[in-house]
């Protein structure tokens, strides 16, 4: 993957928002491109412009296509785009599936982040390739959904992350949540690390944790269980 083109009203924001940890390293390390373009620059009114009051009335006002789609014309015409994609309440929810999905894309991929009511209906419809939702609620605007989109993304780039083994055994990397974690002290305030992560047995301690693992995804996720494919000895470590 080539990285992120950000086109928003807030590039700050998103540079900000960027620079540290996982991402930032990332992207100082050029292991991850990620672009960002602010939407006014785009305006051709001398007021930078970019919104305007809804037709049929209506509270708040609404991202113009102009500016909107100048930028993803514009931007794609310089980089190596492969796929356009609005931040939406009304999108796919993002999952780790589709995080890995875009990391195998070999291009960039373009983020819109919306702002105020919305964005005129015609660039999602006919200038992105599809709209995507980071969750079942609403937010002010879409800069913290692309940058989630980010940071999930380049957890999956080669070399981004220390421990080659860390993007392999987290949560969701299988479609269940991660196994519990312990470090010292073995005790705390009454509370005992279990003792089989102690044994020093490896076999023995990768069954706990994918027991631990599964048992976890059913009781707190039961969603995600039920889209498991569990083995036989998953179905033995349930039952045991």
């Amino acid at each position: 993957m080539k990285g992120f083109e950000v086109l928003t009203l807030f590039p700050e924001m998103v540079t900000a928002g960027l620079s540290w940890s996982v991402t930032g390293r990332a992207i100082e390390a050029g292991l991850m491109h990620v672009g960002v373009h602010d939407i006014r620059e785009f305006s051709t009114n001398k007021h930078r412009n970019v919104d305007d009051s809804p037709y049929g009335g209506g509270p708040g006002m609404v991202m113009s296509a102009e500016p909107l789609v100048a930028a993803i014309e514009q931007v794609a015409a310089k980089k190596t785009v492969v796929r356009t994609i609005m931040m939406s309440p009304s999108g796919r929810v993002f999952d780790q599936g589709l995080a890995r999905e875009l990391a195998d894309l070999d291009g960039s991929v373009m983020l819109i982040c919306g702002r105020y009511e919305g964005v005129d209906a015609r660039v999602p419809d006919h200038f992105c390739d599809e709209e995507l939702s980071i969750g079942d609620y609403v937010i002010t605007g879409g800069e913290l959904a692309a940058m989630v989109v980010i940071d999930a993304v380049t957890r999956l780039v080669p070399g981004a992350l220390g421990n080659a083994e860390s993007p392999v055994v987290e949560s969701m990397s299988d479609g269940a949540l991660e196994y519990p974690q312990y470090t010292r002290p073995r005790a705390f305030r009454g509370h005992e690390v279990p003792p089989i992560l102690l044994g020093g047995n490896h076999a023995d301690i990768a069954r706990w944790r994918r027991q631990q693992s599964l048992r976890r995804t059913q009781d707190r996720r039961p969603d995600l269980f039920e889209r498991l494919e569990l083995g036989p000895n998953d179905k033995k470590l349930l039952e045991s």
